[in-house]
């Protein structure tokens, strides 16, 4: 539905409603379809009867257009503050101070107590002058109280996390301070050790929520330099052997050839990290690391980069699939923020790519993200 003209003021008599048409007017002739807006969106007239009532107002408010256009608007939408008062009576926009041009956006309530964010503009012919047009944009709260939601736990789970470092950190060096003479030095080293690693912890912490920070603000730098993704595996592989786990317990299969991949080899190393960290954790048996060339995610590139990890562990509930990239999820109860696969999938969304998750060929969990190849035009 394209954006119609609704009649010049005066052609019509001052009592009547006008037509209900749907939509207001289109003046700076875009084409725009009220019903492809996201929010909802009603518009009355000069003489406050509705004259757009958008598919979004519909479903938001539980009104039919049908029957909201041509009311008044304190009739269509009768909205009220938090404390029960009647918003447009309160407010009065055509008959009020003349100098307002409109309502910032604040919690309302429909009929039945639901919650919406209502901004208003007051379109006038001229400054100070009469009220030509009354432009009402309609939120769901949902999206909000999700969003505060996740803040709070965000908070209540980086509480929880920092209090166990922290306060082991605060005991030893208490104990240290006050009894340093009564502890023979291999006890001293114990101790500082366990320091050392509890500082390590918070430090891991801290930079996880930076990166959730970057992730969803869109700040999340990428800084492309060659990256030998098959070395990179086997660096990851060698340290967890050094670790103490047995070499067999690792299958690296790197096809050949692969295309040259330019992407930031700080942010790989921390998805390669966190994807074995889970198959080796989470997981049981061979930890088996596949790097192929495939098809590029992106449009303007024939070849990408695939890189899966799989394990023959019990692997992740089918329920849980569509969980895994969320925040906090966690794939069992044995520590950890749940934060570190929505990293994972924030970094490789962040250098144009995707991830996936399913399950193995032995029932384990597999994990598969593909990057595009993103070489610099000048070696095109």
């Amino acid at each position: 539905m394209s954006v119609g003209t609704s009649s010049a003021p005066g052609a019509q008599d001052a009592g009547k409603p006008p037509a209900a048409s749907r939509p207001p007017g289109d003046p700076a002739g875009l084409g725009i379809d009220p019903d492809q807006l996201p929010d909802g969106l009603v518009v009355a007239d000069e003489q406050g009867h509705v004259i757009c009532f958008n598919t979004a107002a519909e479903r938001i408010t539980a009104v039919r257009a049908q029957d909201a256009l041509g009311q008044r608007l304190e009739k269509a939408l009768p909205l009220e503050d938090l404390e029960g008062r009647r918003w447009w009576q309160l407010t009065d926009p055509y008959g009020g101070l003349a100098i307002r041009v409109g309502q910032p956006e604040r919690n309302l309530l429909l009929p039945g107590g639901r919650e919406v964010l209502v901004c208003a503009r007051y379109v006038r012919t001229r400054p100070t002058g009469p009220l030509r047009r009354m432009v009402v944009t309609l939120r769901d709260t949902e999206a909000r109280r999700r969003t505060e939601r996740s803040h709070a736990e965000l908070i209540a789970t980086v509480a929880h996390e920092l209090r166990s470092p922290l306060t082991s950190v605060k005991g030893f060096t208490a104990t240290l301070l006050a009894k340093w003479e009564r502890f023979t030095d291999d006890q001293k080293r114990l101790m500082l050790e366990t320091v050392d690693a509890d500082a390590d912890r918070v430090t891991r912490l801290i930079a996880e929520l930076l990166d959730i920070s970057r992730i969803d603000s869109g700040r999340l730098e990428v800084r492309r330099q060659p990256v030998d993704i098959g070395a990179a595996v086997g660096r990851h592989i060698q340290a967890y052997v050094a670790a103490g786990q047995p070499a067999d317990r690792f299958l690296l299969r790197v096809q050949q050839p692969l295309p040259d991949l330019w992407a930031d080899p700080d942010k790989i190393d921390q998805v390669l990290s966190n994807l074995l960290e889970n198959a080796v954790r989470h997981g049981e048996g061979t930890v088996t690391i596949d790097v192929t060339a495939t098809a590029s995610p992106r449009e303007d590139e024939d070849t990408g980069t695939s890189v899966t990890v799989s394990d023959e562990g019990p692997g992740i509930p089918e329920e849980s699939m569509n969980r895994v990239f969320t925040r906090f999820w966690r794939g069992s109860k044995r520590g950890g923020t749940g934060l570190g696969l929505y990293i994972v999938k924030g970094i490789v969304e962040a250098h144009g790519g995707t991830i996936t998750v399913g399950r193995a060929p032995g029932a384990g969990a597999e994990f598969r993200f593909t990057l595009p190849v993103s070489a610099p035009a000048y070696l095109a």
